[in-house]
């Protein structure tokens, strides 16, 4: 006679197997454009590329397939507010994300239905952070403008001189060892 731990779990496969033959059957999809329960995909979808892509590898954030348009929504709103703003066009700061956001608009116009090649272009990681990257500026900015922090920013004259033989570091050459420190 079988022990009952081994009799359960053989009722139990039979059961499932049985279950899961019946059941798992499948219609054939009819002429209608909604998707049906089938393993035949409506488009040609490369795992991980494009369409397919099903994971950033980055925990807590998902994969977006809208990612391209929020990223030229985001970053024009970026130029929007710096236009409406007071900030002077020479502000070191407003010339730094004009260009940032000009060339990723433009990335992204040129790539819509291709984000690896955004991502390529962009070289800041990939369109889903690129997205977080605007809102986060844009929590910057705020902060910039509120703060008028481009008032408090001078320019600073830097001494150079490219004659000095020891390039500035006074009279220590690098390599030797200070006499106390010698045996």
């Amino acid at each position: 006679m079988m022990p009952a731990s081994i009799l359960l779990r053989h009722q139990a496969r039979r059961a499932l197997t049985s279950f899961t033959r019946r059941e798992v059957t499948r219609r054939p999809c009819m002429a209608n454009p909604t998707r049906c329960f089938s393993a035949e995909p409506l488009e040609d979808l490369v795992p991980g590329i494009g369409r397919g892509k099903t994971s950033t590898g980055i925990v807590g954030i998902d994969v977006d397939h809208d990612a391209v348009p929020k990223m030229i929504t985001k970053y024009q709103a970026l130029l929007d507010k710096l236009a409406a703003s007071d900030m002077p066009p020479d502000a070191q700061y407003r010339i730094n994300v004009e260009k940032i956001a000009r060339f990723r608009i433009a990335a992204a116009q040129e790539n819509l239905d291709d984000p690896e090649m955004v991502e390529e272009l962009c070289n800041c990681g990939q369109v889903e952070e690129l997205v977080i990257q605007g809102d986060n500026e844009m929590i910057v900015m705020d902060m910039y403008l509120r703060n008028r922090w481009w008032e408090l920013v001078k320019p600073v004259e830097i001494e150079y001189n490219p004659e000095d033989e020891d390039g500035g570091h006074g009279d220590v050459e690098w390599g030797d060892v200070p006499e106390d420190g010698k045996k």
